[in-house]
């Protein structure tokens, strides 16, 4: 399985951090939160990767170069204006015909590959997303599900009377091919706004797994400062 990691955009909310760093590129403990990523994706045996790019792209590519030394494949899809966390996939379609992973690559995690790839085959899904619980679901995707975890109800950041639920799109998910056909050519489409909506639209079979194990964005400078933290006392990557 192929993994396509969400690394082009600016990371405005963390201010003066990413002026000169993709957010993807941030250090944690010494090492860019990337190198964090490509560890975990190779424990389960994922090692082909596509990465999309778009600010400060040199960052990333003369780091990990095309991956051999971090034991992985890379393909960088480096777009000259943004295409959206779902508009990415359009370039690379003839490198997408496979079921894969897909992720926003500014997420610090472990959680349990497996058991959401397993849960993606026995929904029969066309996706699957991982979700969780939110303090601030006016700052998330939040989802409804039916108690087999068939998503029914999706809203991107909703204003704060309209909050119907505290679980949340946790940013990693299981994609079948077909899903890319729902994704325009040559325009900007987002997994929250645009992609989950037509697939709800049309009836299309998206499934919600819990995580397993430890997710943190690191997309706000007090998440980032809290994952620094956490690389230290909690050890969970080392």
């Amino acid at each position: 399985m192929k993994a396509f990691i969400l690394a082009a955009g600016k990371g405005t909310r963390l201010g003066e951090l990413t002026e000169k760093s993709p957010k993807p590129m941030l250090p944690l403990a010494g090492r860019p939160l990337l190198e964090y990523t490509i560890s975990w994706l190779k424990k389960y045996g994922i090692q082909e990767l596509i990465i999309n790019l778009h600010h400060l792209p040199q960052t990333v590519t003369s780091y990990f170069g095309d991956g051999t030394k971090f034991g992985v494949s890379i393909l960088y899809s480096e777009e000259k204006a943004l295409l959206g966390t779902a508009g990415a996939l359009d370039p690379m379609r003839a490198h997408l015909q496979e079921r894969f992973l897909l992720m926003y690559g500014d997420l610090l995690t472990n959680v349990d590959l497996d058991a959401l790839i397993q849960w993606h085959l026995k929904k029969d899904a066309k996706l699957s997303m991982t979700v969780y619980n939110v303090e601030d679901p006016t700052r998330a995707g939040i989802v409804e599900m039916t108690a087999d975890g068939r998503l029914v109800r999706f809203w991107e950041k909703p204003p704060r009377e309209k909050v119907f639920s505290t679980l949340a799109n946790a940013g990693i998910f299981i994609v079948e091919p077909e899903i890319i056909d729902f994704v325009p050519h040559n325009s900007y489409f987002d997994i929250g706004y645009d992609l989950l909506p037509a697939l709800l639209t049309n009836g299309v079979g998206v499934y919600c797994h819990p995580i397993n194990g430890y997710l943190l964005d690191i997309g706000i400078p007090t998440h980032y400062r809290q994952a620094q933290s956490d690389i230290v006392t909690k050890g969970l990557f080392s």
